[in-house]
């Protein structure tokens, strides 16, 4: 059997695990990454927040990020039953980067992996994890690729397997998610959209006019493509229509906005469909490993949050790691899980007001204070760690009081 040997082994070539690899090797150490797929290769979860970008110059990946021609991204635009509101988030209260990209994660993902590999990072493509013996010392993986096994012993494990949840599975780590069992259906148009109003460098969140619960995204990309999706409860969805199809072509038709701005759509690529995708787990971490992004926890794709949560994750995670390879003792619970899941948990305060409908008065309060604004859209942009920001410090209550104020009559 084929043998590979290095110091810390993630599982999952995507943004959190090239994040990592890349701000490992950076500290001196080997690191190989076991990608279960071939890249390029279609992922969901396209638009970026601002806070990404704070990471991917850690990494040491921004230049090229910024030179790949995606589309800008200034905030998010929100629309309901005739009302628009928008978030400029060069205008929030935490300090930082104000913009960023929306991305075809194919290519996005590739280049941050290609990048990681020039940084100094191994990846191994077509390698799927089948087993895992993870100790406090050292771990062993093996894995299959045309048929062979390869062993991969490292120091430490991390995975970024995203929705694959590779240790969750095969350490039974897995616990359901609190959040109700949610339908996405979507696909990428060639949008062709000539509305004067419609703005490409925002991400646009459509609230279904009678159902609130039910909401849609439409992410533009450079060269006019766009990502657009559906999302609700699943018996919602199962009732608009028989094939995936059907079910998004009916949606956009029932949102009379939506619809008139994709009014010359073309649907030229095949329609997906994702149920029951919010997910948990036990543990964040024990010995020998860590859970990084989806692989964790994931929540709900409403603002966009994953794929910041990936990378918040890769960092803490990456700074814990080099301490311990370096002899200090790190307390994971206390250094990682911890700090993760106090942003993960801001962004789930606001996802659940979203589903019940107070987060959408506040967002479309026709007369908001240009301050708490702010703060909003910081949270939106993807700061939900800056504790400097009161409605992030204190997320429950402020949010409840406000949606109180904001209320209709």
């Amino acid at each position: 059997m084929k043998e590979c040997h290095a110091d810390v082994l993630i599982i999952g070539a995507g943004p959190s695990g090239a994040i990592a690899s890349a701000l490992l090797v950076q500290k001196g150490w080997k690191v190989a990454v076991i990608e279960r797929q071939e890249f390029p290769r279609f992922s969901i979860g396209e638009s970026l927040l601002p806070q990404c970008m704070e990471f991917i110059e850690q990494a040491g990946m921004l230049e090229a990020v910024q030179q790949a021609g995606f589309q800008f991204k200034n905030g998010a635009a929100f629309e309901w039953d005739g009302a628009r509101t928008a978030f400029d988030f060069t205008d929030k209260f935490s300090p930082g980067h104000g913009t960023t990209f929306q991305v075809q994660r194919a290519r996005f993902d590739k280049l941050l992996a290609d990048e990681a590999q020039k940084h100094g990072a191994e990846i191994y493509y077509r390698h799927t994890i089948v087993s895992a013996d993870i100790g406090a010392e050292k771990s062993r993986l093996i894995a299959e690729c045309d048929g062979e096994q390869v062993a991969f012993e490292g120091r430490f494990v991390l995975d970024a397997s995203g929705f694959g949840r590779v240790l969750p599975r095969l350490l039974a780590l897995d616990r359901p998610s609190d959040f109700p069992a949610r339908e996405s259906v979507f696909t990428h148009v060639q949008d062709n959209i000539d509305d004067p109003a419609f703005d490409r460098d925002k991400i646009l969140i459509t609230v279904h006019p009678e159902q609130r619960d039910i909401w849609y995204w439409l992410i533009p990309f450079a060269g006019g493509r766009a990502s657009l999706g559906v999302v609700g409860e699943r018996h919602k969805i199962a009732a608009l229509g028989e094939s995936p199809q059907e079910i998004l072509r009916a949606a956009v038709a029932a949102a009379p906005q939506l619809a008139n701005t994709l009014a010359h759509a073309e649907f030229d690529t095949p329609v997906q469909r994702i149920s029951g995708y919010s997910s948990d787990v036990t543990s964040l971490t024990g010995p020998g490993f860590a859970l990084l992004g989806n692989a964790g926890e994931f929540l709900d794709p409403v603002f966009s949050s994953g794929v910041t949560i990936a990378m918040k994750s890769a960092a803490l995670a990456s700074d814990c790691l080099d301490r311990q390879l370096r002899g200090e003792v790190v307390d994971w619970q206390t250094d990682f899980a911890a700090p993760l899941k106090a942003g993960v948990d801001v962004f789930k305060v606001y996802v659940t007001a979203w589903y019940q409908g107070t987060f959408q008065d506040v967002i479309f309060h026709p007369r908001p204070q240009p301050d708490i604004k702010r703060m909003i859209c910081s949270i939106l942009a993807g700061y939900a760690w800056d504790k400097d920001n009161p409605y992030v410090a204190s997320a429950e209550r402020r949010l409840k009081t406000l949606a109180e104020i904001c209320a209709p009559a």
